[in-house]
């Protein structure tokens, strides 16, 4: 045969000159991307040295992810590798950000140690669409800031307050999104916010409550993060004087009663994983300036209760 056609090469000699089995070689070319450029007189398929590149231009698309059918169309002129390249660029980006989610609820589960009821739920939720993810964080709003007596500015921000997940998000992104959705969707969580926003935010025409500073000033968290540095203790006469300098002469039973509001409702972790969701910087954890300033706060209650002769 060869002594024939020198110029042609069997599907062996095709497979051994370019290091593919047989078979993959006998699958492409029933499919139509390596058609055989003759036949011999025992009927077997021969090829020539243009197969060879089409092989190899075969491979390279394959290995790319593209299937047979989009081969085959562009070996055949019906389209062009730069109009497949970009349908598949597309389709691999969803794929990238699904397995993105699938990787982030998966560390998730792993970390919590999650039943597959509760997976499920994180599933669902790290795969809302945009406009579901919206709903659950206006619900959260109407809940928490609405009909909240508030000054034009503020009810402004909180008329455009947003939380939203990239189109493209990091698995640390989709993490949060999952802790924070099934925080916000929490009645419990919504009651404990909706408190402290009542006893915190000022009100047009009213005096600052006297706790507010705490949550809407970040100078109270940086006072007493310098002070715990400096190793004073909460019950101390020092922590008197702090106390002092951040609220003066205010009722501090109100400002401690705005505090533990904000505690219990867990405004800091809340405060963070909105930070996380939106790829955005976040301050440190104040959790612990926070819970100084509580005991500070009931220390020197305590030591105002025994001067005026009260029970401790």
């Amino acid at each position: 045969m060869e002594d024939e056609r020198p110029d042609v090469l069997t599907i062996g000699q095709l497979a051994h000159r370019t290091g593919l089995s047989v078979r993959t070689l006998r699958f492409w070319s029933d499919e139509g991307a390596v058609p055989p450029v003759a036949r011999s007189a025992s009927g077997y398929r021969l090829y020539d040295a243009e197969s060879v590149a089409r092989v190899e231009l075969v491979r390279t698309l394959r290995e790319l992810g593209l299937g047979l059918d989009d081969v085959c169309r562009v070996l055949n002129g019906r389209t062009t590798v730069a109009e497949v390249a970009d349908a598949h660029v597309a389709a691999l980006d969803a794929q990238i950000r699904s397995l993105k989610v699938s990787r982030a609820v998966l560390s998730t589960v792993s970390k919590r140690g999650s039943t597959a009821e509760e997976t499920a739920l994180m599933n669902r939720l790290a795969r809302l669409s945009a406009a579901e993810r919206k709903q659950i964080i206006d619900e959260f709003k109407e809940e928490v800031f609405g009909g909240l007596t508030v000054d034009p500015h503020l009810r402004d921000r909180l008329r455009t307050f947003s939380i939203e997940l990239p189109d493209d998000p990091t698995p640390e992104q989709v993490d949060a999104w999952i802790e924070l959705a099934e925080l916000v969707r929490d009645p419990g969580f919504r009651a404990r916010m909706r408190t402290m926003l009542e006893l915190s935010t000022p009100v047009p025409g009213q005096s600052r409550p006297p706790g507010a500073s705490i949550w809407w000033a970040r100078q109270v968290v940086q006072t007493v993060a310098e002070v715990r540095k400096r190793g004073i203790a909460p019950e101390g006469p020092a922590a008197a004087e702090v106390l002092s300098e951040l609220f003066g002469d205010a009722d501090r039973a109100a400002v401690l009663l705005c505090l533990e509001a904000g505690i219990e409702a867990e405004a800091e972790r809340y405060r963070r994983l909105v930070a996380r969701v939106r790829g955005q910087y976040s301050s440190p954890d104040a959790t612990e300036e926070l819970e100084w300033l509580a005991r500070a706060l009931r220390a020197a209650d305590q030591a105002s209760r025994m001067s005026l002769g009260f029970p401790g």
